[in-house]
């Protein structure tokens, strides 16, 4: 498999590779899911147990049970391999989302809602593995890289983008947990398919003898800014499902939240259309903590499209500040524990949003929607605020 792309121009010139568009086509496949679990499950949850406060909860429990797992698994398909590790570790996850559906459709004990919601830590970093390979197949054509993980990000904010809208649309229509099963099908099927593309796939490694990427330069500082950053996404989609649901409009939450996607898939596509970036972190970074103060001025007006319209544009800095971080860590990881050091990456992001659930459904339940709003304005501005004390702010793609 050649290194370095065929000339040709754009996005385009990154599927000009053999076994590229496969591989993409089940990665978006499995991805899409990731967009909708979250949703699926404050909806299914709030709706039968009448509490945010509880979904937000069980949610976070989730996502930080991830947050343990996710490096573990990476270290073993950087060992093993993407097929041999990624398909279990996905049929075990979809064995967690099941049972979390049986005990909300029967009424289980609470308890059982965390402990069954756990059991999709298991999920593999779905879009880890495809950065994985885009760098293995790209790693003498940095300039193509860079619009490879701009790709990846816009593909993210796609699937978070259609994800919300059909899990609203899924569990409004049919019935609550209707959601949840088809983002459990999805993610298998997808799996499937992408772990099928062996031609593309990474070439396992021996244990390596590199440092742990948490003991790379610059990786502690990068993750601390990712905790915050996670907070901002994770508050910002209990309080915007609360806030729909507030206003009588809990099935528009899913539209209202893919605006906020979409503006950063846009915004990514086209800053991976410009050959080398070159904005540091902390200035994406601030550029998000202001940015996030739209919605919350425009859920003082109590009017459900004027926060979709601030929505849209604050999800502009999202991409850009995801794009840049995540090259900084592919440059700062050593090159045999890459999976890992994305890994490291997710489960930090996931960290954060498990935090970032749990205190905007309490500030949504026990103060107010709108209130509630004022959480990823402080997540934003405390990631601003840690790129600038420390070295993950200073490094350029």
């Amino acid at each position: 498999m050649p290194s370095v792309i065929p000339t040709a121009s754009g996005y385009r010139r990154l599927f000009a590779l053999p076994g590229t568009r496969a591989f993409t086509a089940g990665n978006l496949l499995a991805r899409l899911p990731m967009g909708m679990f979250s949703v699926s499950a404050v909806v299914m949850i709030a709706g039968s147990r009448g509490s945010y406060a509880l979904a937000g909860a069980v949610t976070a429990t989730g996502l930080a049970a991830t947050a343990l797992a996710g490096p573990w698994i990476a270290r073993l398909v950087d060992r093993h391999g993407q097929a041999r590790v990624a398909v279990p570790a996905t049929l075990a996850s979809v064995l967690g989302s099941l049972a979390l559906l049986l005990c909300v459709r029967y009424g289980a004990p609470d308890w059982t809602l965390f402990a069954a919601y756990a059991g999709t830590a298991a999920t593999p970093n779905i879009g880890g593995l495809s950065r994985a390979r885009w760098a293995h197949l790209l790693r003498a054509d940095p300039g193509a890289l860079h619009t490879a993980n701009s790709f990846e990000q816009a593909a993210d904010e796609l699937c978070f983008m259609l994800g919300p809208v059909l899990a609203a649309f899924l569990t409004g229509t049919f019935f609550p947990e209707a959601g949840t099963l088809v983002g459990a099908v999805l993610l298998l099927a997808g799996m499937l398919l992408f772990t099928a593309q062996r031609a593309t796939e990474p070439p396992p490694r021996a244990r390596s003898q590199a440092p742990s990427p948490l003991r790379s330069p610059g990786i502690p500082p990068l993750l601390a800014c990712f905790l915050a950053t996670g907070a901002v996404f994770g508050s910002m989609e209990v309080v915007t499902i609360a806030y729909a649901d507030a206003r009588g409009h809990r099935t528009a939450a899913g539209a209202v939240l893919a605006l906020q996607a979409a503006g950063s898939c846009v915004a990514g596509l086209v800053y991976g259309a410009r050959e080398r970036a070159r904005v540091r972190f902390s200035w994406c970074l601030a550029a998000m903590a202001v940015l996030m103060t739209l919605p919350w001025l425009a859920a003082a007006t109590r009017s459900l499209p004027v926060l979709a319209g601030a929505l849209l544009v604050a999800g502009m800095a999202t991409a850009p500040t995801m794009v840049t971080a995540m090259t900084l860590v592919q440059r700062r990881t050593p090159a045999d524990r890459l999976n890992e050091g994305m890994s490291l990456v997710v489960t930090t992001l996931l960290t954060g949003i498990a935090c970032g659930s749990a205190t905007g459904g309490w500030a949504a339940e026990h103060l107010s929607p709108t209130l509630g709003y004022a959480v990823p304005v402080s997540a934003a501005a405390l990631a601003g605020g840690l790129a600038r004390l420390t070295r993950a702010g200073g490094g350029r793609p």
